[in-house]
């Protein structure tokens, strides 16, 4: 289910009722978390955080000209989905979000590569959210992006 807008705003208007709620806070826990630096705009129809092309020119190697991406947030068909390029490029990160998420969450992980998925929006670990997305800066994603996948 793509969800059409124009606006951050107009895409948090548009997410189902039954999960508006949990969305936007998922939304404000990122965006209140984030290290500044950190652009916020729509990207690939979703919410995304990325790192502008003022502040790394070379941008996404993917698309080029375009921002290199670092989160993005969704409503899907089924779940919420959170994309995070950090946990999927960083293995440390991983095993310390999945050895945390039990302790926030009676839920089992539902993961992907970088997508997280909820399907229970009573049971998101926004605690645990708020700390991952304070895990690495600009700076950071830059470096790893550029240790991994710039070639």
């Amino acid at each position: 289910m793509k969800i059409e807008a124009n606006s951050i705003e107009d895409y948090l208007n548009n997410v189902p009722e039954e999960r508006k709620s949990s969305f936007r806070k998922l939304y404000k826990t990122v965006s209140q978390n984030l290290p500044q630096g950190f652009q916020e705009e729509l990207s690939y129809g979703m919410i995304g955080w990325n790192i502008s092309l003022e502040t790394y020119p070379a941008g996404y190697h993917c698309t080029p000209n375009t921002p290199l991406p670092f989160i993005n947030l969704a409503s899907q068909k089924n779940f919420i989905a959170l994309y995070h390029m950090g946990i999927y490029a960083n293995k440390d990160l991983l095993k310390w979000f999945t050895e945390e998420y039990p302790k926030y969450s009676a839920r089992k992980l539902d993961m992907g590569k970088s997508c997280i998925r909820f399907k229970k929006t009573d049971d998101i670990p926004f605690e645990l959210i708020a700390e991952l997305s304070r895990k690495i800066s600009p700076q950071d994603w830059i470096s790893t992006y550029e240790k991994l996948y710039k070639k």
